[in-house]
């Protein structure tokens, strides 16, 4: 099969492109395993991450992608979950333990043996792949392929940052950086929060124009002051500094959502600006997001087909990842970015 390869760790450079595209053998589903035919795989920042080595290691070589969505040709179970031909799809978590406290708790999102679909398995940026029946998903019949891959992972992510950020209908939030997660968070907080007030803060001003277009009451860079106190602020950047610049505009007792596996080494003394008494006083609190929970997926999955939430998409075929990984770093976005794969 035709896969986009990583071997090496590295910049992300057109001119030095990470991925090869390779003829490669077909993945052969295990017992307990499916095998899909990706259709399309979204692609997210985590990538930038793990291919630039901010996340640790992979064991290269690895096909990235963990938005990946297609269609069962294989059961080794007899289709005691899925059915040939039925649509699913995969998403960060590929399997935990299941045994161990978090997962028993429903946190399998913090299980020590946690393992990343496209980073400790091979992912979506391929024609196949094979992933564990219970860690797939029925996709609804509400999206399209394009459609529903970022709903796998910046979809069910915003929704887990959504829920921590523990808000009540009519309270302020601010939503730091306006990429693929976030221009998904704000339809949420639409529908099921139709009476707070959303403040955006980039420094896009395509970005801006875009939270504007999608229902945001205010939008302006990150060290601006927000024209009321919020209740919290979910951040989806890579840097440090919105993150101090947040904690400013947050009203007593509020909270600040970091959903990023890693911020920018580049900008780790920001966190050395932050002062005390006006920015983290008053009870005020910054909560992480790690990963996801199948439950996450699940979840949100439903809620995005019932309200429906559908994604702003730009379609690149898979031959392109290079391409679509550059210039997610160079900030040319506007909704998500999507692989499509075609088959011979």
């Amino acid at each position: 099969m035709k896969a986009m390869l990583l071997r090496h760790l590295g910049p992300i450079q057109l001119n030095r492109p990470p991925l090869n595209l390779q003829n490669v053998p077909d993945p052969i589903p295990a017992e307990d395993e499916i095998l899909i035919k990706i259709s399309c795989c979204g692609v997210c920042h985590t990538e930038l991450d793990e291919i630039e080595g901010r996340l640790p290691p992979p064991k290269l070589p690895v096909i990235p992608g963990h938005q990946v969505v297609g269609t069962v040709a294989e059961c080794r179970r007899s289709g005691k979950t899925f059915r040939i031909g039925e649509r699913v799809g995969v998403a960060w978590i590929n399997s935990a333990c299941g045994k161990c406290s978090f997962c028993l708790s429903g946190q399998e999102n913090l299980c020590p043996t946690f393992r990343a679909t496209g980073k400790d398995a091979n992912g979506g940026y391929a024609e196949y792949m094979t992933v564990g029946e219970d860690f797939a998903y029925r996709i609804p019949d509400a999206f399209s392929d394009a459609e529903a891959a970022p709903l796998l992972c910046a979809g069910a992510i915003g929704y887990r940052s959504l829920r921590l950020a523990q808000i009540k209908d009519g309270e302020s939030i601010g939503l730091a950086g306006f990429g693929a997660s976030a221009h998904l968070v704000i339809k949420m907080i639409r529908s099921r929060y139709p009476k707070s007030r959303v403040f955006v803060f980039s420094r896009s001003d395509t970005e801006k124009q875009f939270a504007l277009e999608l229902g945001a009451s205010w939008a302006g860079n990150y060290d601006e002051r927000s024209p009321e106190k919020l209740r919290s602020v979910i951040d989806t950047t890579p840097a440090w500094m919105p993150i101090v610049k947040a904690l400013g505009n947050l009203e007593p007792g509020g909270r600040v959502v970091v959903n990023a596996i890693r911020k920018e080494e580049s900008d780790k003394n920001a966190l050395l600006q932050l002062n005390y008494p006006s920015d983290l006083w008053m009870e005020k609190e910054i909560q992480s997001v790690a990963n996801v929970t199948r439950a996450d997926v699940q979840e949100f999955l439903t809620l995005a087909s019932i309200i429906p939430i559908k994604p702003e998409v730009g379609l690149y075929p898979l031959e392109e990842a290079n391409e679509a990984l550059t210039e997610l770093k160079e900030r040319k976005i506007h909704g998500a970015k999507v692989l499509t794969v075609r088959h011979s």
